[in-house]
């Protein structure tokens, strides 16, 4: 096999796996983990159920790759619009959180509930992915991703409350978006004036006008 005939396979072979887990992505949204077998899948991926060991090894594995999937959108979508002015960044990081909570929501609450019962690579996962958030609020708020740990501390803070806030608003939907951002953006204006009291070398963004 030359070189070209490889790449197309690796193409091949990207796509599909990518193909697989969207299609998990929707099933495990309608359907809880334990209530879908390997066959299952396979008929609603319209695959052979080797082809999904081949790529995934596993159930656990498929689910594995879902769920890692569905954090690398929602931190793609948090991170967007980094050419913006900081305060501004700051704002559409948080819309872009909640538009995907209120699009996504069975991933959303696994990537934040941690998954099926008490699994330890879901587990840290949900943590890599909180990480990544505060690392892009402070970005956003800050210029760096480096903050001292009084101020990590109390975005870690801001964003458990995120996390309970969005949660509650998925079971209804109400308020609007809107106003839920809006809530939130002032929730984390105060944090970060509170930040910035206790260490000056955090100064609080300038409101956008």
């Amino acid at each position: 096999m030359n070189n070209s005939q490889q790449r197309g396979t690796t193409v091949k072979s990207q796509v599909r796996r990518s193909e697989l887990i969207a299609t998990g992505r929707k099933l495990f949204a309608d359907t809880s983990y334990d209530a879908l077998s390997m066959d299952d899948i396979a008929q609603h991926a319209g695959v052979a159920k080797g082809l999904i060991y081949y790529y995934f090894k596993s159930k656990r594995g498929y689910y594995l790759a879902i769920v890692e999937d569905s954090v690398a959108d929602l931190v793609s979508r948090a991170a967007s619009d980094t050419d913006l002015p900081r305060a501004e960044r700051v704002h559409r990081t948080i819309d872009g959180y909640l538009r995907y909570a209120e699009h996504h929501q069975a991933a959303y609450r696994t990537i934040v509930s941690g998954g099926v019962g008490f699994d330890t690579q879901v587990q840290a996962i949900r943590d890599a992915v909180r990480e990544e958030l505060i690392a892009t609020i402070a970005e956003g708020a800050y210029g760096r991703r480096a903050i001292p740990a009084l101020a990590r501390l109390a975005l870690v803070g801001w964003l458990g409350t995120v996390e309970s806030v969005t949660l509650d608003w998925l079971g209804s939907l109400e308020p609007p978006r809107d106003t839920v951002r809006e809530l939130l953006v002032r929730m984390l204006r105060h944090t970060l004036d509170t930040i910035e009291e206790f260490d000056p070398s955090c100064p609080a963004p300038e409101p956008s006008a």
